[in-house]
């Protein structure tokens, strides 16, 4: 009888814990992922330097490159410098910004890549999209996934607990993620992927359910392994929808209409908050509300400066930055059907649940 299996492709190392940067050089000279040792360092501002300046001296070539900005043409513009340059590898080293643009500029030119995360704002440590600012909004680049990603909690440790914070959010709204997910396959018919809907969904319940803060190092371990399985859950379906629902639809609009309010992470941890909300599953809703409390993540748009008309413009504008999706926001008819005041009345509902 023939064994029936699929391949899923996935990094060869994944390395969370401190002094984890000191492998790096190993890896990267035991020929699986540079075949002549001649790599590539890509790094942005922050931590990216000093890590450099660790891992060089174990390099055969090391060549140091600045990015800066996370946006499409500087992600073009240096796969152009890729492409004159003689490597055959190259080192992604900072916070997701330096990552998705080094992710981007290394798929365009076929080179393998290897993520070395300073910061845990959010799933694109792995994962196979490339989020790049362009032409006023954020859209997300299909890339290849990094074949290797270093998580250094000694670095994580030194960066802004904010970004920190916001990865919790990131995680924990694939709960909301992967309930449109199903929510479209009840309604549409959209097939889904039951192995990604599990590590989606078995990331941010690791989170719910661990009593630790960012100051512990159980915590970060599991908010990292959560970030990267969330992204590894993209590769496996081949599509963003385990990952990502109405939460980050709301967070594209709140981008496009209401640009610097709060950071990704922030954004789509309200966003599922409410969108959980909507589909009227009150534990669920009770139990990610005080999750966001307890590590002091927005919960209320005035948590990231908008005022209530701010958030209704911006959830009603939220399905058409992905109209291809089926969330629910397209099942209730926001933007659609529903009119502007009902929509007020939910949020203004929304509001009243969330506060004491």
């Amino acid at each position: 009888m023939p064994l029936l299996t699929r391949s899923v492709q996935a990094p060869l190392t994944i390395d969370v814990r401190r002094g984890a940067v000191a492998s790096l050089g190993k890896l990267l000279a035991d020929g699986r992922v540079s075949a002549n040792g001649e790599v590539a360092i890509v790094v942005g501002p922050g931590q990216g330097e000093k890590i450099a300046e660790l891992i060089a001296p174990t390099l055969k070539k090391a060549q140091i490159l600045h990015v800066t900005g996370g946006t499409l043409e500087s992600a073009l513009e240096l796969g152009t410098q890729l492409r004159t340059m003689s490597v055959d590898a190259v080192v992604g080293i900072g916070g997701g910004k330096t990552v998705d643009t080094t992710k981007y500029a290394a798929s365009r030119y076929g080179l393998p890549m290897v993520t070395v995360a300073t910061s845990l704002a959010n799933d694109g440590i792995a994962s196979p999209t490339a989020t790049l600012d362009h032409d006023g909004a954020r859209p997300s680049y299909g890339v290849h996934i990094p074949l290797a990603v270093f998580v250094d909690l000694d670095f994580v440790e030194s960066g802004p607990d904010s970004q920190t914070k916001a990865g919790i959010g990131d995680v924990l709204c694939k709960i909301s993620a992967v309930a449109d997910w199903e929510l479209s396959a009840r309604e549409t018919g959209e097939p889904v992927d039951g192995l990604a809907v599990a590590m989606a969904r078995s990331s941010a319940e690791a989170l719910i359910n661990h009593p630790g803060s960012i100051s512990d190092d159980g915590y970060l371990i599991t908010l990292a392994e959560g970030l990267i399985m969330a992204g590894l859950s993209m590769a496996v379906a081949g599509t963003s929808r385990p990952a990502s629902g109405g939460c980050h639809e709301i967070s594209h609009s709140m981008n496009i209409l209401k640009p610097g309010h709060g950071s990704h992470g922030e954004q789509v941890g309200l966003g599922g908050l409410f969108c959980t909300f909507l589909r009227g599953d009150q534990p669920r809703f009770r139990q990610m509300s005080a999750v966001l409390a307890r590590h002091g993540l927005p919960r209320l748009p005035a948590d990231l400066g908008l005022s209530l008309d701010d958030f209704v413009e911006v959830v009603e504008f939220a399905p058409k930055t992905r109209p291809e999706r089926y969330t629910i926001l397209e099942h209730l008819g926001v933007g659609a059907t529903m009119s502007p005041a009902k929509l007020r009345t939910l949020v203004e509902d929304y509001v009243d649940a969330v506060r004491p």
